[in-house]
């Protein structure tokens, strides 16, 4: 057990997380999939250290963070050896010999220029630790095509994937994408449909991966995206309230 936190805040976390876990499930069994099959990203960006110690006390230990130097600080004040980090965020090229080898999954690879970045920083790594630093990593897609959001377009995702071939230090395990925000969740429906077609088109293009993640659906869609597919669901706002700005 990691420090105790203040009793309400632990109340709420753990109501939450009894709310998300009993959607997955359903979710799962309405799709025909075991619950085990979907892992839980707790988004935990913006959010203090001892709200992240509830959540690990509770059982999470996979936990999502979009900025660079916010999560290095949390990793170096917590970092149990079974607590897995994901980057969640957009990697500025820059910040790749910070990134390479410090999380489970970079969720975020959203172009060739970044993933050739990642592969000489963990090239840089492997010299200096003298063991290789090999990263798991999904590609970021846009499926629904809007102009801000961050990510390679369905129909480029193929021909970077088999350029990505030859990066020795890369591991990529799927595909990630952010669907737009609606009112109406089934509009999201299709996007993750077109993500799980994508990614078993590539299992057939570029079989030397397994494609075997789709990270998809946040708090607003999650049961949606699991329906559809989902191996990740990268969940914050449920579990642990709204941000403070």
């Amino acid at each position: 057990m990691i420090n105790q936190p203040p009793i309400g805040q632990e109340a709420m976390i753990a109501a939450n997380l009894a709310r998300v876990h009993a959607q997955i499930a359903e979710a799962a069994l309405r799709a025909e999939r075991r619950p085990e099959s979907v892992t839980l990203v707790a988004v935990s960006k913006t959010k203090p250290l001892e709200a992240i110690k509830v959540a690990y006390n509770l059982g999470i230990r996979d936990f999502g963070e979009n900025r660079v130097q916010e999560v290095l600080e949390k990793q170096a004040t917590f970092s149990p050896p079974d607590l897995r980090w994901h980057m969640i965020g957009h990697v500025q090229t820059n910040k790749a010999n910070k990134v390479c080898g410090s999380f489970a999954y970079i969720h975020s690879v959203d172009s060739l220029h970044l993933a050739l970045s990642l592969q000489r920083a963990a090239e840089k790594k492997s010299h200096a630790e003298e063991t290789a630093v090999v990263q798991p990593v999904l590609l970021q897609v846009n499926i629904s095509g809007e102009a801000r959001k961050e990510g390679m377009t369905p129909e480029e995702t193929p021909a970077i994937a088999r350029q990505l071939r030859s990066l020795s230090h890369l591991k990529v395990q799927g595909l990630m994408t952010v669907a737009p925000l609606v009112d109406d969740q089934e509009q999201v429906r299709p996007v993750f449909q077109a993500l799980r077609q994508l990614r078993d088109k590539l299992r057939q293009e570029v079989p030397e991966y397994s494609w075997d993640q789709l990270s998809m659906g946040m708090t607003d869609d999650y049961p949606i995206a699991i329906e559809e597919g989902a191996t990740i669901v990268r969940v914050g706002r449920a579990i642990f309230g709204e941000r403070v700005k």
